[in-house]
């Protein structure tokens, strides 16, 4: 990522203070972006801000709730004060997980997981979308998760990230006229913070998840990272309204259910 790829253009990531949300600021920052690091966890965000002043980077720690209209609101407004204008780049990251057997998974559940995964990129999309059609141009990058394009459990917040795979789609149809690009990632196993307490449960959870990917592992944050902040980089600048899978050839095919067959 050279120093001018985001040539001052001024950023706003939700979940931006640990895993893929950390690592897409820093690269962002590294580009020359100015960048707006928002999370519900200040000290999350204010670490990312440290690592990005190490690196001599420009960004602003702000506490908010992606869910919550007037506090996302409020962080896009100090993000337009502290930059000089608002944000024309949105990495929406933010998000929740849960609900796994429909029978098992209470109606509360199921809208707590909705509201966390799906309704943090529509107020998220919905607070940035003015200053964009202003300037003319923008790019928002959704993420969502190969769970959205499989069925492979965790059903609440499956659904919830297929919706934010056609929100984003409607995102670049809609605004594309005002310059405004709209795209999705949809990581596959990533390590992150997210998996702390499972790896207290199962320690080896990414060396048996690993056997699923053909590349042979799970991705670390800045794989997603990069392919993030290619698609909000000009590098994009005809793309739009794309589903790009960063899974290591997970959804590519039955990968185990190939060597099974040839009795590997």
């Amino acid at each position: 990522m050279s120093g001018n790829t985001f040539g001052g253009r001024v950023a706003f990531v939700t979940g931006g203070g640990s895993g893929i949300g950390r690592a897409t600021s820093i690269r962002i920052a590294k580009g020359g972006g100015l960048v707006a690091v928002v999370d519900r966890n200040l000290d999350g965000a204010n670490g990312t801000v440290d690592l990005i002043g190490l690196a001599g980077g420009r960004a602003v720690a702000i506490e908010a709730d992606a869910t919550d209209e007037g506090s996302v609101n409020a962080a896009v407004a100090t993000t337009a004060a502290t930059f000089g204008a608002p944000p024309v780049i949105l990495v929406a990251n933010a998000s929740s997980g849960g609900g796994d057997d429909p029978l098992s998974t209470s109606v509360e559940t199921w809208d707590r997981v909705m509201v966390g995964a799906l309704r943090s990129q529509f107020v998220s999309a919905r607070a940035v979308l003015p200053g964009m059609i202003a300037a003319g141009h923008g790019a928002i990058v959704c993420v969502s998760t190969v769970n959205a394009l499989m069925g492979i459990g965790d059903d609440a917040y499956s659904a919830a990230k297929a919706g934010v795979v056609n929100f984003a789609k409607n995102l670049a149809v809609r605004y594309g006229q005002h310059g405004i690009r709209a795209n999705v990632v949809c990581p596959g196993t990533v390590q992150t913070p997210a998996w702390t307490r499972r790896l207290e449960r199962t320690p080896d959870i990414f060396h048996r998840l690993s056997t699923w990917y053909p590349v042979g592992r799970v991705a670390q944050p800045e794989d997603i990272a990069a392919a993030i902040c290619f698609l909000a980089s000009d590098d994009a600048a005809f793309v739009s309204g794309a589903v790009l899978p960063v899974d290591g050839g997970l959804t590519a095919g039955m990968w185990r259910m190939g060597r099974d067959l040839q009795g590997d």
